[in-house]
C-alpha cells in the first residue's frame, strides 16, 4: 500500500494536496473531504452511501493531526473533526476522486438541490 510522502494544506486553493511513495499527487478538495469523511456522521453504521452533506464548498481546515504512523485527523472549520483519515482511504478518495464528485452532483439533484 502506498503512504504518503507529503501532506500539504493550500488554504488559498481550498485544497489538501497529497504525495505518495509510488508517485500518485492528489489534490483533494476541502468540501470534498468534508461531504466524504470517514466519520460516524457521514458514514453512519452500514449506510451504502455516505449521507448527504450540503454547504461545505467553502470548508476550511483548522489543523491536521497525526494518528500514529497510519492517518490523519482532520479538524474543519465548521466544527466537525471525528473523521479519521487513514493513508488508504485518502488514497481511495484521490483515485476515485472523479466518480465520487460525479456521484455526489447526482445525488444532490435527486435531492432537488442544484450541485
Amino acid at each position: 500500500m502506498a503512504e504518503p510522502i507529503e501532506i500539504r494544506l493550500e488554504r488559498a486553493r481550498g485544497l489538501l494536496v497529497v504525495s505518495f511513495d509510488d508517485g500518485k499527487v492528489f489534490e483533494l478538495p476541502l468540501g470534498y473531504l468534508r461531504t466524504h469523511s470517514p466519520s460516524a456522521e457521514v458514514r453512519g453504521h452500514g449506510l451504502s452511501e455516505p449521507r448527504l452533506m450540503t454547504g461545505k464548498d467553502g470548508v476550511g481546515i483548522e489543523k491536521i493531526e497525526p494518528i500514529g504512523s497510519y492517518a490523519i485527523a482532520l479538524h474543519f472549520d465548521d466544527g466537525h473533526k471525528t473523521g479519521i483519515y487513514s493513508w488508504s482511504f485518502l488514497y481511495d478518495l484521490g483515485l476515485n476522486q472523479e466518480a465520487n464528485l460525479a456521484r455526489y452532483a447526482e445525488r444532490l439533484q435527486q435531492a432537488g438541490m442544484a450541485p
